[in-house]
């Protein structure tokens, strides 16, 4: 791993911690004496550290350069399974590659079913570890019954977050960010915003609107590629 993924690395573990609530800007400027203008254009991926910068900020956290380091989950255990790594909501929205401490455990799927898959990614999303899976809370899950029930496991497909139908009539479902955790839902992107309709007509229609200089793709984590409601 070169300096500048060590960079990465640290900014989106840093932004993790952000969204999290457990870091806030004011505060890392004070454990580190840096300003919060350097550590927002840092965060926000307009500058790099120094070398000197990156150890302070890395002691402040209480943190390693081993903690940069992104797992690798482990090879086929058989040749027709592929080992899909279950992360939480953070990992999946902000993780590019996963590091070891961020898999929760690792869930065998017939290869078949995802090899097949296309992918639609914009170009900073294709050097993302691709497939990942993510627990539906029970709170989450009414609106998409009965697709999606409570406490299931939902696959995504993070090369894909483009709005095009996957399959003719066919609605894409997705997991999209929604505050500080995923919403599964279907898309539709009209007026400037993001529409995210539930599968429950009951259940109310979000309306996201992207930030400055974000795309609808950069709310997309993923295309739902397939769900286990029976965890």
């Amino acid at each position: 791993m070169n300096f500048s993924q060590m960079h990465e690395h640290l900014r989106l573990e840093l932004l993790r911690r952000i969204q999290r609530g457990t870091l806030s800007v004011s505060l890392l400027a004070r454990q580190t004496g840096y300003g919060q203008p350097h550590l927002s254009n840092f965060l926000g991926g307009k500058r790099q550290l120094s070398l000197e910068g990156l150890d302070r900020v890395l002691k402040a956290q209480q943190m390693t350069a081993a903690d940069l380091v992104p797992s690798r989950p482990p090879p086929f255990e058989m040749e027709d399974l592929l080992h899909v790594p279950l992360v939480s909501h953070s990992t999946a929205m902000y993780e590019p590659q996963l590091r070891l401490a961020a898999v929760q455990k690792l869930l065998p799927v017939p290869a078949g079913l995802l090899s097949r898959a296309i992918a639609r990614a914009t170009v900073s999303r294709r050097a993302w570890h691709r497939f990942v899976a993510i627990q539906i809370p029970a709170l989450d899950a009414p609106a998409m019954e009965p697709i999606v029930l409570a406490d299931s496991v939902v696959f995504l497909d993070r090369h894909y977050n483009s709005l095009l139908q996957y399959r003719p009539a066919r609605a894409n479902l997705y997991a999209v960010r929604h505050d500080t955790r995923l919403k599964v839902r279907y898309a539709d992107f009209q007026a400037g915003r993001l529409l995210l309709r539930p599968h429950n007509r009951a259940a109310p229609v979000d309306l996201l609107e992207p930030g400055p200089g974000e795309s609808p793709g950069d709310l997309i984590v993923g295309r739902i590629v397939m769900v286990m409601n029976e965890f």
